[in-house]
């Protein structure tokens, strides 16, 4: 048995029955704690407050908790802050002054696990993860001898990724010092816009975030310093962290690559570029938006093979690959991608393409904007500026003699009329809708004014999908599940089934994850589920035919993908459960 759980046995903080009752339903010794504090017998705050008295009574070290991923650091070390009468520090939720800490030997630094946060004519502020180590204090003090070093508190985590992020900031500070001489040298605009420093630093950067697996570059300017930060497997993390002098010939080089003015920056601006990153070439879509300390620039990452990606390589299971492409090889009829905004539609809808391109068919895309460029297929850039929506280059495409159209995004009830006609009319077409799962766009479209008799009959399929971020293969581990989980899960998993987890590791970024696959329902429209929709049935007669059609929700395709021990039971509870 686990220490903590040991030592309130014999202070009798906890019954000894309360444990034997657990042991008997079958849960691990090891996590006797953990349900202990879900069933309520001892409230997480009580053992918080526990483990704080005997860290400050020199019983625990402070790395005790490590062995728990149920307890968090976070509220042990606020509550060892409030008892020390210090300070706890989020180092997320503040702007760091990135210039005190080149004062400071990293080295210094990673060996006590600190962090000089901010300094007055008096006192400097020093965050440390363990605020009973004297020996680090004291050194840290050395390192400051006319200040007196006032001691803050941050978690391990953030007090280790602020340190990484100053090693990242290390590695590129001669090229950081190179763009400075140069802007010193260089007095126009035009020059200092086309120096090669700064197409370099792009370069370390764009390089790094591909490297890292983003799908998207973040580039935002705060008061004290320019902060680049890239979205791996549908989370953002900081990347770079430069002064905020870079971040002028930063912005303006990227506005100019993309072909965007560089005086404006009042509005927003929309552009697209190509270039090298190693051996291969990326389109990179840009948006400028003006905030409060400059312009914050996103660029999404447009990978030309993952265009090509193949359905079934998505993470697609089989059988819901059979069902959408049957779908697709229909005579007409219209089919469906839904799910929430980052969810992979538009890669879904490409793959769909790729299934449907070829020389006897004529396939024409309407989109805002177009992603990927493709062969044997006509794509339509929608231009509002100019008054080219998508209802209007739908007319046009009508007139083009077309077999396949793929729109890119049902905005309004015109486009979906005509998508509906055109469906009607011998033509195969493909789009995605805002819904949360597939049963919910007919009740949608039904609201958005189209009649129930015209869905049932252009109504093809239904696809619903989210992402899941996938486990990392380098740290998995089996995960024993809490008593709370398995309840919540059971008759919908076979009895002694066994589920994993990442443990977190160099190679993931200690995330437990690394890349992103598909979990989706493909709801096929029969006869049976055709009249009922053609009669206005309510969205459950709908669902309970649909079972009975052998249709397989999203929520238990996901539970298969846990199964198989591709993702977490966790990420599936957070992502599909209804």
């Amino acid at each position: 048995m686990d220490r903590i759980t040991t030592d309130l046995l014999a202070d009798g903080s906890i019954m000894k029955g309360q444990v034997h009752r657990l042991l008997e339903k079958g849960i691990s010794e090891n996590l006797i704690l953990r349900d202990i504090t879900l069933s309520g017998f001892m409230t997480m705050d009580r053992l918080v407050r526990y483990i704080v008295q005997k860290v400050r009574d020199g019983v625990y070290d402070l790395s005790i908790i490590d062995n728990y991923d149920y307890i968090s650091e976070k509220i042990v070390l606020e509550k060892l802050a409030q008892e020390l009468d210090c300070q706890f520090i989020d180092l997320d939720s503040i702007d760091m002054d990135y210039r005190l800490m080149s004062k400071v030997p990293l080295a210094q630094l990673q060996k006590y696990n600190a962090i000089p946060i901010s300094q007055d004519d008096m006192n400097v502020i020093i965050s440390f993860n363990d605020p009973l180590n004297i020996d680090a204090q004291e050194s840290i003090q050395r390192l400051f001898p006319r200040k007196i070093v006032k001691i803050a508190l941050s978690t391990k985590k953030q007090i280790a990724s602020y340190l990484y992020k100053i090693a990242l900031k290390d590695s590129v500070k001669d090229l950081v010092k190179k763009i400075k001489d140069e802007l010193n040298s260089i007095s126009s605009v035009e020059e200092q816009q086309e120096a090669s420093s700064v197409l370099q630093l792009i370069d370390v950067v764009l390089k790094t975030c591909i490297n890292a697996r983003a799908s998207d570059i973040h580039i935002e300017p705060t008061e004290k310093n320019c902060v680049v930060r890239a979205r791996i497997d549908g989370k953002l993390v900081e990347t770079f962290i430069f002064e905020k002098d870079i971040y002028p010939p930063l912005a303006s080089r990227l506005k100019l690559l993309a072909n965007l003015d560089i005086a404006e920056k009042r509005k927003p601006q929309d552009g697209r570029f190509s270039t090298l990153v190693g051996s291969r070439e990326y389109d990179f879509r840009i948006s400028n938006l003006p905030i409060l300390y400059g312009e914050s620039i996103v660029m999404r990452v447009l990978d030309k093979e993952k265009a090509l990606v193949k359905l079934e390589d998505a993470g697609m299971d089989s059988e819901s690959y059979h069902k959408l492409i049957k779908g697709l090889e229909a005579p007409y009829g219209i089919i469906l991608v839904t799910g929430p905004t980052g969810s992979g539609k538009t890669t879904t809808l490409y793959g769909a393409l790729n299934e449907l391109r070829n020389v006897e068919d004529k396939v024409i895309t309407v989109e805002d904007p177009v992603e990927y460029r493709m062969n044997l297929i006509q794509q339509v850039q929608v231009n509002a500026k100019i008054g080219l929506s998508f209802a209007d280059a739908l007319r046009s495409i009508l007139r083009q003699d077309p077999d396949k159209i793929m729109i890119g995004e049902i905005r309004d009830q015109e486009t979906l009329e005509i998508a509906i006609k055109a469906a009607l009319t011998g033509h195969m077409v493909i789009s995605t809708l805002h819904t949360n799962d597939s049963i919910s766009a007919i009740p949608r479209m039904a609201d958005m004014g189209i009649e129930h008799y015209l869905i049932s009959g252009a109504l093809v399929a239904i696809q619903a999908q989210r992402l899941v971020r996938k486990i990392c293969k380098h740290c998995k581990v089996e995960e024993e599940l809490s008593a709370t989980i398995l309840e919540e899960i059971h008759g919908k998993v076979p009895e002694g089934a066994k589920f994993y987890k990442g443990s977190g590791c160099k190679e993931c970024g200690d995330s437990g994850y690394m890349g992103r696959e598909m979990i989706c329902e493909v709801l096929t429209i029969t006869e049976s589920l055709s009249s009922l929709i053609a009669k206005g049935a309510s969205k459950d007669q709908m669902h309970e035919q649909a079972l009975k059609d052998g249709f397989i929700d999203i929520f238990q395709n996901g539970l298969q993908k846990a199964l198989d021990g591709i993702t977490s039971i966790e990420e599936i509870l957070k992502v599909a459960k209804g």
